[in-house]
């Protein structure tokens, strides 16, 4: 039995909630900072999602957040790996692996 097939499109990627950060093609230093002005702003979770090429840019703001900026203070609280089917303009599809990792605010 074969899993039902998802096409992402831009509208859809336009519409995030205010608590997911998508990284792109930008430096990681700017996700890293817009993520630490999400959890500063009294954001409890941060969703930083990625597809493709950009799956390594998440894992490491996630780890510079981590380590570097809030050191005991943020928890991985869950990591989803996925893939989607993404149709090219000249109508070809193809599989990109995507990652959603959910940073959550610990109790102090």
């Amino acid at each position: 039995m074969t899993k039902p097939v998802e096409v992402c499109t831009m509208a859809e990627a336009s519409a995030t909630p205010s608590n997911v950060v998508l990284v792109g093609k930008k430096p990681v230093m700017n996700y890293v900072l817009a993520t630490l002005t999400l959890l500063n702003q009294g954001v409890n979770e941060v969703v930083i999602k990625a597809r493709g090429r950009a799956i390594s840019k998440a894992v490491d703001t996630v780890e510079i957040v981590r380590k570097r900026f809030l050191p005991g203070k943020v928890d991985v609280k869950d990591i989803k790996i996925d893939s989607q089917v993404v149709q090219s303009p000249d109508g070809r599809q193809s599989r990109v692996s995507t990652i959603e990792i959910v940073l959550v605010k610990k109790e102090e």
